[in-house]
């Protein structure tokens, strides 16, 4: 699997349609998607997934008048909800030539409306014209979320015990470690998986490795950090970092550690949510990095943008968006070049 840095062919979104999953705050979230596209589309093509006319028509209009690039198409693919980071195929390079991953989607085990995202994957497979594989492993489809990993492009790759290993979290409860690590090997080129242990606090995937830490070069990795003592996320941070420290990757470098504020508790309706600056996307030219009117939001610029010296790093408004429990990451699926 290439690192998200590594060329882009396109960047796969769906459009957002689901109101369930910004209760009392859909109204913007289109606005958000609009924006995102006008940052993005001057640097690479934009695939949106599209469920009917009615989508279609809308996201087009929101496009045209916030004056993004026409470098989009739309797909018709019917989706339960947006976060194609999730429900998309992960794209590897096997012998040379591109190939897409099919794992299976179980709406984190937490929703009953997820029969039409089972599908997003072979649909984006064949909208781009790449062989799909599903991913089988002792008789069963694995079930595994993009955002529950991430690879650094040389056989490194992410991910949390809470996520993958938590027997509860109900993701191949079958499986070992072993098993699932020889899964993640065998199907994403993945040399040497690190374990951290949990993720942030108010995130319902329980546990994704792209609100917490991301690679940004081979060997180096950012990941949040809470100094404050009181903070529910302080302490989990403060534990992923020693194992980070005592890490190595595939290379045998121990890695390079970053730290990358915490935005204050952001709250809504008396949760919690899952606001990180990881939830960056990397893309051609250009990365996206969610900001919550805080000012820890020039620092988390200020270091990713010491961090992608070749590329723009540009802030997206993200105070709505993340009352979804995802931000640009988690909507977001790259097809590499």
């Amino acid at each position: 699997m290439p690192a998200e840095w590594a060329r882009h062919a396109a960047t796969w979104i769906a459009w957002p349609h689901n109101e369930s999953d910004w209760p009392g705050k859909f109204a913007p979230i289109r606005w958000v998607y609009g924006e995102f596209v006008r940052l993005l589309a001057p640097h690479e093509r934009v695939r949106i997934l599209v469920s009917n006319d009615a989508v279609e028509n809308e996201a087009r209009a929101t496009l045209e008048l916030v004056g993004a690039a026409a470098n989009w198409d739309f797909v018709r693919v019917p989706t339960n909800r947006s976060w194609t980071r999730d429900t998309g195929p992960l794209f590897v390079m096997r012998d040379g030539k591109k190939r897409a991953t099919h794992w299976r989607f179980n709406a984190w085990a937490k929703y009953d409306d997820w029969q039409l995202d089972v599908g997003v994957a072979p649909a984006i497979a064949q909208a781009a014209g790449v062989e799909v594989a599903r991913v089988e492993a002792h008789g069963t489809h694995v079930v595994l979320e993009g955002g529950a990993v991430d690879v650094d492009g040389e056989g490194t790759l992410l991910a949390t015990e809470e996520c993958l290993q938590d027997k509860v979290q109900e993701r191949n409860p079958e499986l070992s470690t072993a098993q699932l690590e020889g899964v993640l090997k065998e199907q994403l080129g993945a040399e040497r998986v690190v374990w951290l242990g949990r993720g942030i606090a108010g995130d319902d995937t329980h546990g994704h490795i792209d609100d917490l830490a991301r690679f940004v070069a081979p060997g180096v990795v950012v990941l949040c950090s809470e100094p404050n003592a009181a903070d529910e996320n302080h302490r989990a941070l403060a534990e992923n970092r020693e194992r980070l420290q005592g890490a190595r990757d595939a290379k045998g470098r121990k890695l390079e550690v970053v730290a990358l504020p915490m935005p204050r508790a952001l709250g809504f309706e008396g949760r919690r949510l899952p606001a990180s600056y990881a939830n960056f996307y990397i893309a051609n030219e250009v990365v996206l990095v969610p900001t919550f009117n805080d000012p820890a939001d020039r620092v988390a610029l200020g270091i990713l943008g010491e961090l992608f010296r070749g590329r723009e790093v540009v802030g997206v408004h993200c105070v709505d968006l993340v009352w979804g429990l995802g931000t640009l990451h988690c909507m977001t699926q790259q097809e590499p070049a």
